[in-house]
Parts: structure tokens; C-alpha cells; sequence
């Protein structure tokens, strides 16, 4: 099992622990990236990902051994801690980059036989808001199946979180490395994931973007074929 893990910042805090303990829990292959580290660009919103391709966005080269990982990997892991009750800036732009994988444009395939795991930590509060800044991305990119675990630590480091804590976050952890175990090569996207692509399948047989429309009857998802279907 493949595993990519990449980190809303450049420390090892809490939420890096979190996220590092469960891919160890996992087991197999872990690739990880640090952000803004491994990337730090900025969208400047030029569009020409939706209405060119993505190998035309001025930071295609910088982003592409990310999204190779992504792609080759079994199972994606979104770690951010809360910053002013969000994911970091540097999570936020590097999923901005992304837009044109949403399924309204041209989701990757195998996306949705992956699963997905989002983690976030905080002194105080702010998980929720936190978690969906990056499931959203994972819900629209077609990601099968999502995990999300946050919690409030109630310290700035990982070193001052009490025990009690830390066993609750080894209990956590071990239930979604188990979950995910059990699922791997089994993971099939929900009613709401295929009610929205049908949605969207709908919008491309209209035809607005010429590369989204041609990507569509590529794949042949503006007729019987489905990006789950086993062939």
C-alpha cells in the first residue's frame, strides 16, 4: 500500500505526529511533503488550467512530483493545524492549484478508488472548520472514502500534550489505520460522490469548456462509462 502524506507546514508539531503515527500504522510506503517547503506557489487565477490544461500553469513543473504521488498512491493524508480557525495558507494554495481536478472539470480516474484521510489539531478549537477546508478538496477531487480526526490538544507542542491525550490519539489512529487496512482495493465512492458527478455529467453534455467536454467523452463518462466501474 502506497501512502502520501502532506503537511500544511514545515514543523513537526502536533498535527505531524498525528499524521506520520497513523501512515505508520498503515504500513507500506510513505512519501511526504512539507508545505510551503516542497511547495509554496500562489494560484494568480490566470485559468489557463481549466481552459488549456494544467501543464499550462506557471507552477505545472514546481507541483508535479506532488501530484505524481497523489496519483500513485493508495491513500492521501491532509494535515493542517488550525490557524485563525483554518487550514495554513500554504494548504489552502497548494489545494487552489487543484481546481481543475475538481469533478465539475476534470477529475483524475483513479481518484476514486482512494482513500482519504484529513487531520488537524489545535491548541484550543477550530478543527472543524479546519478538516473541511481540505475534505472539501477531497470530496470533489472524488476521493472514495474520507477520514477526518481532529482534536484540541490543549498544548503548543507535541512534547506538552498530556498522556491521556496521546493514548486517545493512539486509539484514534489505530481504528482509522484499521478502517483503511480493511478497505484497501475495496474503497468505492458514496451516493452523494456519484449523485454529484451524475450532476456534473450533465453539465458537460451541455458543453461550456471545450477541454473539460473533450476530457469527458475521452473517458466516456458523458455516456455509460463511470470512473468506479471495475473493468
Amino acid at each position: 500500500m502506497k501512502t502520501v502524506v502532506i503537511h500544511g507546514q514545515n514543523h513537526k508539531g502536533s498535527t505531524y505526529h498525528i499524521a506520520h503515527m497513523l501512515a505508520e500504522k498503515i504500513g507500506g510506503e510513505t512519501t511526504e511533503f512539507f508545505l510551503p517547503r516542497d511547495f509554496g506557489e500562489f494560484c494568480v487565477g490566470c485559468t489557463q488550467c481549466f481552459m488549456k490544461g494544467e501543464e499550462n500553469c506557471p507552477h505545472y513543473a514546481e507541483l508535479s512530483p506532488i501530484t505524481k504521488a497523489m496519483d500513485e498512491a493508495d491513500v492521501i493524508i491532509l494535515g493542517s493545524p488550525v490557524y485563525v480557525y483554518h487550514a495554513t495558507g500554504a494548504m489552502k494554495a497548494f489545494l487552489d492549484h487543484y481546481g481543475w481536478r475538481w469533478m465539475v472539470h476534470r477529475p483524475e480516474e483513479s481518484m476514486f478508488s482512494k482513500q482519504g484521510v484529513c487531520i488537524s489539531t489545535a491548541a484550543g478549537a477550530g478543527m472543524k472548520s479546519t478538516l473541511k477546508d481540505m475534505a472539501d478538496s477531497l470530496f470533489f477531487w472524488g476521493v472514495a472514502k474520507t477520514y477526518k480526526f481532529g482534536i484540541g490538544v490543549y498544548a503548543t507542542s507535541w512534547n506538552g500534550i498530556s498522556e491521556k491525550k496521546k493514548t486517545k490519539i493512539e486509539k484514534a489512529t489505530s481504528s482509522i489505520a484499521s478502517k483503511i487496512v480493511k478497505k484497501q482495493g475495496r474503497a468505492k465512492p458514496g451516493i452523494k460522490t456519484k449523485g454529484f458527478f451524475n450532476i456534473m455529467r450533465m453539465l458537460q453534455k451541455k458543453g461550456w469548456n471545450e477541454k473539460d467536454v473533450s476530457y469527458w467523452k475521452e473517458k466516456g463518462w458523458d455516456a455509460k462509462e463511470r470512473p468506479w466501474k471495475v473493468r
